[in-house]
């Protein structure tokens, strides 16, 4: 009797199980082509100064992703689905989310010849030229995004197709230091990459930048330390990824300036070309770190007895579920599902109730986050309230900590 009824309720279940994997669909799956848009920035600048006849659109890559898609964020709304635990494997197997990724690579640096080509001419003004880079710049720094998501992966073709988005933004320390450094300490005042409370961005950007240079060459350092070896090699995945950035820019440059020998160019300068690879790299990844900032803002995980930290938890990333910033950057937003399944692909991150959430989407709060006046009208009280009033349980910036714990009624 009890062996009938057990199997009675196995096959229910299954039942049950194969009837939400038949219902269930990723509503979303034929919006993921949107998050190319920022890939086609420069096309569709492009296009626009040609027809129109305006310079100004070369500096159309910022209203695209920090006017058009915020917009639509309030328009569209959140998306509030996640998928269910049955169709997971199904839709981490799916190839067609691999390629929404693969194909943002060739896009990318196909935008990258085309400002090259227009810069190495000489055909656009100062002004023009600036705001070519700030365009080529937004396709390469949403590009990090692109590279996270594939440097997670235990695929070794994808990690070296991170490390070839990186290359552009020179930013290519970010996948050691990112995996193997941020995943470790985040949310707690050892972690470059997590902004503390009452920190602007632009004290943030410059700690975070030289922290993580720093923590990058460390962590390769110990690791070559572990192995007996010198790390003064081309094994180093520090000095390799800068060499990939030197390579191209290089070969660039070299290219240009062998087209100028052959005459294909008659008015080419090296400096009609150089100052904007190094606005775009720069802008790239400052790019990269305004989203840093925003996504662990003064969060921190407490200490144990033991003097050890908290595990990651939900709570300590700033998350949000917009739909429209979810597809442009692959749902980095499900930030704390990221960081508890670092390896998941970003179509079956999930959204936790539990997480804290911000009032925008994130290229919404991108924004607000370099105005720090009102960053700090919007966000100071919501990690306040996350801590239920108790400030110093908040990762604190220490140059205002007895300022800031004074203001908030707390001793220091």
């Amino acid at each position: 009797m009890s062996t009938t009824v057990n199997d009675d309720a196995t096959a229910a279940a299954v039942s049950t199980s194969e009837e939400t994997i038949k219902r269930w669909r990723d509503k979303k799956k034929y919006l993921w082509p949107f998050s190319l848009l920022p890939a086609l920035a420069v096309f569709i600048a492009w296009g626009l100064v040609e027809l129109t006849g305006s310079g100004i659109f070369w500096w159309g890559g910022f209203p695209i992703v920090f006017g058009l898609i915020p917009l639509l964020d309030v328009i569209i709304g959140d998306d509030g689905e996640n998928p269910p635990d049955e169709v997971m494997e199904e839709l981490e197997n799916d190839p067609f989310y691999r390629w929404m990724t693969y194909l943002y690579i060739p896009i990318q640096y196909a935008g990258l010849g085309v400002a090259v080509y227009f810069w190495a001419t000489g055909s656009l003004s100062v002004f023009e030229s600036i705001g070519l880079a700030t365009t080529v710049a937004i396709t390469s720094g949403i590009g990090i995004n692109v590279a996270h998501e594939l440097g997670h992966k235990k695929e070794e073709n994808e990690r070296w197709a991170s490390r070839i988005v990186l290359a552009q933004s020179f930013y290519g320390h970010f996948y050691i230091e990112h995996n193997r450094g941020h995943h470790v300490r985040v949310a707690t005042p050892e972690d470059p990459a997590s902004s503390r409370f009452g920190e602007s961005f632009y004290h943030f950007l410059p700690r975070t930048v030289t922290g993580a240079i720093t923590s990058a060459w460390e962590l390769e350092k110990k690791r070559f330390e572990r192995l007996g070896q010198s790390h003064w090699t081309l094994k180093n995945d520090v000095l390799n990824a800068w060499l990939m950035s030197v390579a191209l820019f290089g070969g660039i440059l070299i290219g240009l300036q062998a087209l100028s020998f052959a005459g294909v160019l008659t008015d080419y300068s090296i400096w009609n070309v150089l100052p904007y690879l190094v606005i775009q790299a720069i802008l790239g990844f400052s790019l990269l770190e305004v989203v840093n900032y925003l996504e662990h803002y003064g969060l921190k995980r407490q200490k144990l007895e033991s003097g050890r930290y908290e595990r990651c938890q939900p709570k300590h990333s700033w998350n949000s579920d917009r739909i429209v910033t979810n597809i442009a950057l692959y749902q980095l937003q499900r930030h704390s599902d990221h960081h508890a399944n670092p390896t998941r692909r970003y179509q079956t991150l999930r959204s936790f109730d539990e997480a804290p959430m911000l009032p925008g989407g994130y290229a919404t709060m991108m924004v607000v986050a370099v105005i720090p006046p009102l960053w700090r009208k919007i966000m100071d009280h919501r990690v306040l309230d996350h801590y239920d009033g108790d400030i110093t349980k908040a990762n604190i910036y220490p140059p205002k900590r007895d300022k800031i714990l004074a203001k908030y009624g707390q001793e220091s």
